[in-house]
């Protein structure tokens, strides 16, 4: 597991800030997965997902996480290869 890197700009879509506006347990759910995506946490993902995500912080190439809790919808988290921005969207955003 990596100790961090950069997210860049942090931008949210419309709809995810939509929702943490109108929830508060999304809202800590949403802040407590991008403290996980920049430890290196990749959530719900595939093992050849993680493990592609470990080559992509190596080679600088963009990065992808996916969180699920009860209750609440799916999140992605990618932070671009240029480490300039990280996005939090649903995945039917993408």
């Amino acid at each position: 597991m990596v100790t961090g890197f950069a997210l860049g700009l942090l931008v949210t879509t419309r709809g995810v800030n939509d929702l943490v506006a109108e929830r508060p347990d999304f809202a800590k759910f949403t802040i407590e997965s991008l403290a996980r995506h920049r430890q290196g946490d990749w959530g719900d993902l595939s093992i050849e997902d993680k493990n592609e995500n470990e080559l992509s912080l190596k080679e600088g190439y963009r990065l992808l996480s996916a969180y699920e809790a009860e209750g609440l919808p799916k999140i992605w988290i990618i932070t671009e290869a240029d480490r300039s921005a990280t996005t939090i969207l649903f995945p039917d955003e993408y």
